[in-house]
């Protein structure tokens, strides 16, 4: 999913039709985190998509800031939104809101496939 995203984003600042990424090894665990959703899906599986996604992109956002802080404490943040209009403290950006909410409806479907 990161490099999917990250390859979309060479295409539209560098026009790289190769989609080529880059990402970080830090970002492995933290996606993986998503897997601490799956108590949060099984309690919201009755509920609408638009309450779910919402309750989804807050935790990923969660996630994203105290990753973010811990991880720029150590100079080793792969991220910096701090040139974002929409940035808080150069770790998250509140304009991926749409992002993060489908973010959580997908990995919604993946923890719940069985």
């Amino acid at each position: 999913m990161e490099c999917f995203w990250t390859g979309l984003d060479s295409l539209r600042k560098h026009k790289d039709k190769t989609l080529s990424c880059h990402t970080s090894v830090w970002m492995f665990p933290i996606y993986g985190m998503a897997a601490c959703l799956t108590p949060i899906c099984n309690k919201l599986k009755n509920r609408n998509a638009l309450l779910r996604g919402g309750v989804y992109a807050f935790f990923i956002y969660m996630a994203e800031y105290t990753s973010g802080v811990l991880l720029k404490k150590y100079g080793a943040c792969p991220w910096d939104y701090s040139k974002a209009k929409l940035n808080y403290k150069g770790v998250v950006r509140l304009d991926y809101a749409p992002a993060w909410f489908l973010a959580g409806l997908f990995f919604e479907k993946v923890l719940n496939r069985n």
